[in-house]
Formats: C-alpha cells, sequence, structure tokens
C-alpha cells in the first residue's frame, strides 16, 4: 500500500492538498483511503470509511469517541483495583476529552489502516492519504509510535513477565505488590499496536509531502523541518507551494506578491533539489466547494507508485588508518540544515541520543557498533559522520 503523510506550516490549505491528492489517485482506478481529523467540504463526515467517488472512500477521525472508548476499557480491566481503592466508576457521557488525545486518536485510525481493519468493498486499499495536523505537531506524531515503544520497554520489560511463578515470593522479599498480569497484556497489546503503526511509518512506500505557501515565514518553517524529517528517516517526495497567485498582474499589489513567492520558489528549488519534486498549486480566489475544485487544485506530482524512502537512510562506512588513526566504523547520518552549534551527541550504553536543535531521538546502534567506543563526530555538508573505534576487549582479534 502506498501511503502519502500531508502536512505544512499551516494556512496553505494543506487539507486541501490531501483531498485533492486521494481524488487523484482514485480518479487513477486505485482505490484510496484519505484519513483527516478536519471536514472536507463534499466528502461524508463519518468516523468509518463511506464513498465519496468511485474508488475514493474517506473517514474523518473523532478524538472525544476514542478518548471516551479508550478509558472505559482502562477502566473496565482495572476494575479489581479500582473497587479496592472504593472508586466510582466513569460513565461515557460524563467522559470529556482532555487535551493531548488527538495524537492518539490518530495513531488508533493509522493503525486500523495499517492492519486492514478498514477494507473497502473490493478488499483493501492501494493508496492512504494521511492529512497531519501542522508540520511541527506531526513531527511530534510520527515520532510518538518510538518513543512510546521505547517508554513501553523501559518501564514493563518482558524479562520480568517470564517469572510470574515468583512473584507471590518477590512480592514478600520487596514488601510492594508486583504489576498485575494485566498490566503486562495491556502493555503488550500497546506494543503491538505500535509497532504495527511504526512499521508503516518506516514503510520504504511511505513519504511525507509538504504543502506550504511561498514566503519567509513558510520558508524557516522548512529549512528547520527539513532536519527533523531527516533525523528520524522521512522522505519527502513532494513540495507543494499552494495558493500561488497569478505571475502577471497589472495591479502593482498583486504584482509584488506574486514576486515574493516566484523568489521563494526559487530557494526551495535551490534547497530541496534534486530529491524534492516542486509543484504549485494555483489560489481559487476562494475557498474549494467541491470535487470540480479539487480536480482543479491537483498537484502535478510524480507517479503515486513510485517507492518513497529508501532501504536505510543511514549507512556505516569503515575508515581505514591514517596519521596514526586506528581502523574505523563512520556511521553517517544525513542532517540537511543543521548547524554545529544545535548538534549534540550522548552515548548511553547500546543507544545513542541524538539533538538537532528542538528535535531529539535516541536510536538503538547496530550491533557491530555497539562493540565500538564513540571516538570523534564531525558534520560535513549536511552529513553527521560518528567515529567508531572498535574496543579490543569486545570485539573479536583477527590473525
Amino acid at each position: 500500500m502506498r501511503t502519502v503523510l500531508v502536512t505544512g506550516p499551516g494556512g496553505a490549505g494543506r487539507t486541501t492538498v490531501a483531498a485533492a491528492t486521494a481524488l487523484a489517485a482514485a480518479r487513477s482506478g486505485r482505490r484510496t483511503l484519505l484519513i483527516s481529523a478536519d471536514t472536507v467540504p463534499g466528502f461524508p463526515d463519518g468516523p468509518e470509511p463511506t464513498e465519496v467517488t468511485g474508488h475514493l472512500y474517506s473517514a474523518r477521525i473523532d478524538s472525544g469517541a476514542h478518548f471516551r472508548g479508550e478509558l472505559l476499557e482502562l477502566q473496565d480491566r482495572a476494575a479489581g483495583v479500582l473497587e479496592l481503592l472504593g472508586a466510582n466508576r466513569l460513565e461515557g457521557e460524563e467522559l470529556t476529552e482532555l487535551p493531548g488525545s488527538a495524537p492518539l486518536a490518530l495513531l488508533h485510525t493509522l493503525r486500523r489502516a495499517a492492519e486492514g481493519d478498514w477494507a473497502s468493498p473490493e478488499t483493501g486499499y492501494d493508496v492512504l492519504v494521511v492529512d497531519l495536523p501542522p508540520l511541527r505537531e506531526a513531527l511530534a506524531l510520527l515520532a510518538l509510535p518510538e518513543q512510546l515503544r521505547r517508554y513501553l520497554r523501559r518501564l514493563l520489560p518482558r524479562e520480568r513477565q517470564a517469572a510470574r511463578a515468583l512473584r507471590p515470593m518477590l512480592a514478600q522479599l520487596a514488601g510492594v505488590p508486583m504489576p498485575a498480569q494485566w498490566l503486562y497484556e495491556a502493555a503488550a497489546r500497546k506494543d503491538a499496536e505500535l509497532a504495527a503503526v511504526q512499521a508503516l511509518i518506516e514503510d520504504r512506500a511511505t513519504t511525507v509531502r509538504l504543502v506550504a505557501e511561498p514566503g519567509p515565514a513558510a520558508e524557516d518553517a522548512l529549512r528547520t523541518a527539513r532536519t527533523g524529517l531527516a533525523l528520524h528517516g522521512l522522505r519527502v517526495d513532494t513540495l507543494v507551494a499552494g495558493r500561488m497567485l497569478p505571475r502577471h498582474s497589472s495591479d502593482p499589489w498583486f504584482a509584488a506578491l506574486a514576486a515574493q513567492q516566484e523568489k521563494c520558489l526559487d530557494h526551495w528549488r535551490a534547497e530541496w533539489a534534486p530529491g524534492t519534486a516542486l509543484c504549485e498549486v494555483p489560489h481559487l480566489g476562494r475557498d474549494p466547494q467541491g470535487l470540480d475544485d479539487l480536480d482543479a487544485l491537483t498537484p502535478a506530482v510524480p507517479d503515486e507508485r513510485a517507492p518513497g524512502r529508501a532501504d536505510d537512510p543511514w549507512w556505516i562506512e569503515e575508515a581505514p588508518a591514517e596519521d596514526g588513526r586506528e581502523r574505523a566504523l563512520v556511521w553517517c547520518l544525513p542532517l540537511p540544515g543543521a548547524a554545529k552549534s544545535d548538534l549534540r551527541l550522548v552515548r548511553r550504553g547500546d543507544e545513542l541520543l541524538l539533538t538537532v536543535g528542538p528535535f531529539h531521538r535516541i536510536v538503538r546502534l547496530e550491533s557491530g557498533l555497539r562493540r565500538c567506543t564513540v571516538s570523534g563526530a564531525a558534520l560535513h555538508e549536511g552529513v553527521l559522520r560518528v567515529r567508531f573505534t572498535p574496543d579490543p576487549a569486545l570485539w573479536p582479534r583477527t590473525a
């Protein structure tokens, strides 16, 4: 399944471009599902996939219903503990959605799409188009499955679950009750759900499509986000310049705005080429109303069947011994737009903690690198190279 994740700084018609992208894929005969938290004019507004037109279906994310359902399910599973505490049960009608529930609802929806819970009448979809939140929130959302899975592994290691027979004795020795089995089961279930979403995001056929209105504010936001996308191994297939004004106008005010947009486009061509396509979407002079307007706003993008991200966005090179330095392994991480002053690296056990400006990621090292020590790092031409020297105490000796 081809997946297109659509986001942008905001204010450039992100949802409209996502809907137009889904419509174009459906027009080509591919079964397409559009997922969005916003209302799209002319599209059904239900939480389950509903047919819009031939081969095109849409589903709207209901974060409030998801929050109530998750909390009520947790309440049912923890009923025994709550009864011991004398807690009163909460009813669905009295539950109010809390801040932060929208990202979890979107992850839940992506999990259903990834695992095939939703099937079209033709059994399955060829293209999945996801209308993500604005750019900064979208980057945090796409990194969330990996982060949450790491938290679950640290807080509830699977190794502890294996000693169920010893729990009564361990509880007496420790003086505190051991975690209940249902807690481990819930953690395993959540880990499996998050793994499905993470696999969808990291799939080779998944790409990000950025939508922005050319201008100074969008240019700064995209330059910063480009580094964050690379840090998480996400590939941008297309940069869509939305709400483009006519280039030739007799009105000096419109002509000045069009010239500013054209100047910004020149910068984007220089920064994002050749790996990212750049296309333009015209300004209709009004809000789009239906499928005909979406047809007029469909961006001229590359073939949707083309694969997305590379097999591995990062790679390892072998550095020969020179100038008295030992042979080493060099881990190469493309970070376009990164500045040395904003970069921090910390090695902790088998993990590497990376911070680039406002973005942070913890990466588990490859097996070979775990038996090495970090002997240096350098940022050159947008690529971070971390040098690992084999540890003689851990690396097998050769003849």
